[in-house]
């Protein structure tokens, strides 16, 4: 569609304006936020308003689109019936007209915010005789007092104005009289009251403020009713500038809304249910959104193939396939219909996938969750394979692919494609087809042991989880450490040689803060070991706890620990031998080898 379709710009008079919004022809999409100004910023606004001070360019959208229907509702501070429809739906410039309407066309006081943010009442005056003195900044001429028509400071009235006469005296004018002839003529007889230099002062302020700011007008870009609605979405994230943007999940609350669908009620309700389990605990909405938005775009595409096949399409339309997809465009086009055929479905999709990666990948929790986002294809997959999701060898690829996306730190941007990518691949594969391109592409370099030191990588988080879903023990009772038990014993990642001892042997940072040195350990044990020599701890755990060596040794094992090494205090021996072992298990989840490096120094830059 053509810009000069789409856009029309006009400059219209803030009178108009103002009874456009108290009327009702001009309302808010209900994804926009509270108005939040604060009372600087408001003064402010109305200073430069009664200067003739240009305050930048509205934007609204013109109603009547089927496609792009959002709840709405008036501007804070109008009182209009519900059953009033807008002729259009203001999109930026919510704050600006907001505060012009609530201080010039309203009788009631301003809900604004004071410099400690908390919520006040106010009202404004404009101080004539400063107003007209033009070596003093117009916001000194505006007055705000309480919602009683007060000052006070120290629990006395410094300034009243709760009567008429009051406000001549002080010659303050309500500002909301600015606008309203009828009124402000009314209100001028009782300020003149004869007095000829008030009279020509009167007259001065009619001819050099309010006649300016009847005639001022403001630039408004009107989106015509026929513009596209991920158009209308994207270009009001691009120009609003209220200071808190969007989701896309806000946006696709407020168009359900329009057919009195509560979406943020409905996910609240599964993100209650989704938090009983603790890998779910972080799940966002829009993560939810895209998963159903692969599942809806998949069926488009599933059509489009058997039409294609049966001869029912166009040559052009049978050369376009749509693309499976959950990108911000396909989220915003999620129809209701669409989001309540499958809501149900990938609720329980996040919970399975939960479970497996929970109890099955031994990943302890949502901060040890390697990546959020690799949960949306996984639950998609998770809806179609239905019942075939029981099958071991079904689980064991799904396993597979999982722990490839992790090593191969595939999830860590530009994800909506890779997602698009792995619905059919993995499903392909799960059927017998050719091995989807997240496992074919995944690659783990050896040296990257050294540089994963901190729970900011996901590749260390899965490394962590790895070692608990294989067993590893705990060193005192010889138990693999349970995922049931897992918060209860305090269990975290230790160094297998304590930092003050790497320091004062000479071990350098990169070899000693790295994964290699550091496993799950629970808290009593690492209590233990605190900053001992390892032959020291270990035979403090033999002896303290009558642990048998043997078994000790065993447990060390369960997390790929050389003990001969650990016993005799020897840190490189213990470092290689444990990197040649992590590299195996990371080798056997992923199904794939890795590639030794020669002349490997162990040099990394950390994270």
């Amino acid at each position: 569609m053509a810009a000069d379709v789409m856009f029309q710009s006009d400059k219209i008079n803030l009178v108009e304006l103002l009874q456009r919004v108290g009327s009702g022809a001009i309302q808010l999409p209900d994804f926009q936020r509270d108005w939040v100004w604060d009372e600087e910023r408001l003064i402010s606004l109305l200073a430069s308003v009664t200067l003739s001070f240009p305050i930048g360019t509205l934007m609204t959208l013109e109603t009547g689109n089927p496609d792009v229907r959002f709840a709405y509702r008036p501007l804070a501070g109008v009182r209009i019936d519900k059953s009033v429809e807008p002729e259009e739906l203001l999109l930026d410039g919510q704050q600006r007209l907001t505060t012009l309407y609530q201080m010039l066309g309203t009788d009631g006081p301003v809900r604004t915010r004071d410099v400690r943010g908390r919520q006040i009442d106010r009202r404004y005056y404009l101080d004539i005789p400063k107003a007209l003195d033009r070596g003093v900044d117009r916001e000194e001429a505006i007055v705000a007092v309480n919602a009683d028509r007060t000052v006070r400071q120290l629990h006395r009235v410094h300034l009243d104005l709760t009567t008429r006469e009051q406000e001549y005296k002080h010659e303050l004018l309500p500002v909301r009289l600015l606008l309203d002839g009828k009124a402000r003529k009314e209100w001028m007889r009782g300020y003149v009251d004869g007095d000829q230099e008030r009279w020509d002062r009167w007259d001065e302020f009619e001819t050099t403020i309010v006649e300016a700011l009847t005639k001022y007008q403001i630039p408004v870009i009107k989106m015509r009713k026929a513009t596209p609605r991920e158009a209308v979405c994207q270009v009001f994230e691009k120009v609003n500038t209220g200071g808190v943007s969007l989701n896309v999940f806000e946006l696709v609350t407020a168009m359900y809304a329009a057919d009195e669908f509560d979406l943020r009620e409905d996910w609240e309700a599964r993100r209650i249910r989704l938090r009983c389990n603790p890998v779910l605990e972080g799940v966002e909405n829009t993560d939810f959104l895209q998963a159903i938005s692969l599942l809806a775009t998949q069926d488009v595409r599933t059509e489009w193939e058997q039409r294609r096949a049966s001869g029912q399409l166009a040559l052009e339309e049978a050369e376009r396939p749509p693309a499976i997809s959950c990108k911000r465009r396909d989220v915003l086009r999620l129809s209701l219909d669409e989001y309540r055929r499958y809501a149900e479905q990938v609720t329980l999709a996040f919970l399975e996938a939960g479970k497996f990666l929970h109890f099955g990948q031994g990943i302890p929790s949502n901060e040890w969750l390697p990546y959020r986002t690799q949960l949306v294809p996984l639950a998609a997959v998770l809806v179609r394979l239905g019942e075939k999701w029981a099958d071991p060898q079904v689980r064991e690829k799904i396993a597979r692919w999982y722990w490839c996306g992790v090593f191969g730190e595939l999830y860590g941007s530009s994800t909506e494609t890779r997602f698009a990518r792995d619905l059919p691949e993995v499903l392909g594969w799960v059927h017998g087809g050719p091995v989807p391109s997240t496992v074919e592409e995944a690659n783990f370099r050896p040296a990257r042991l050294y540089t994963m030191r901190t729970r900011n990588s996901a590749a260390y988080r899965g490394l962590y989880s790895l070692l608990l879903r294989d067993g590893a023990a705990d060193l005192v009772t010889g138990k693999p450490i349970e995922i049931t038990t897992y918060f209860e014993d305090a269990v975290d990642v230790r160094h297998v040689f304590p930092r003050a001892w790497c320091e004062k042997n000479g071990v350098d940072s990169g070899h000693m803060d790295c994964i290699v040195n550091k496993t799950p350990l629970p808290a009593m044990t690492s209590r233990e070991i605190g900053s001992r020599a390892p032959s020291e701890y270990l035979s403090r755990l033999e002896t303290q706890f009558g642990v048998d060596s043997g078994e000790l040794n065993a447990a060390l094992g369960t997390h790929a620990i050389d003990a001969g090494a650990l016993r005799a205090n020897d840190f490189d021996a213990f470092f290689a031998a444990r990197k040649e072992q992590l590299l195996r298990r990371i080798e056997t989840a992923m199904g794939k080898p890795i590639t030794r490096e020669t002349g490997d120094t162990g040099e990394g830059t950390g994270e």
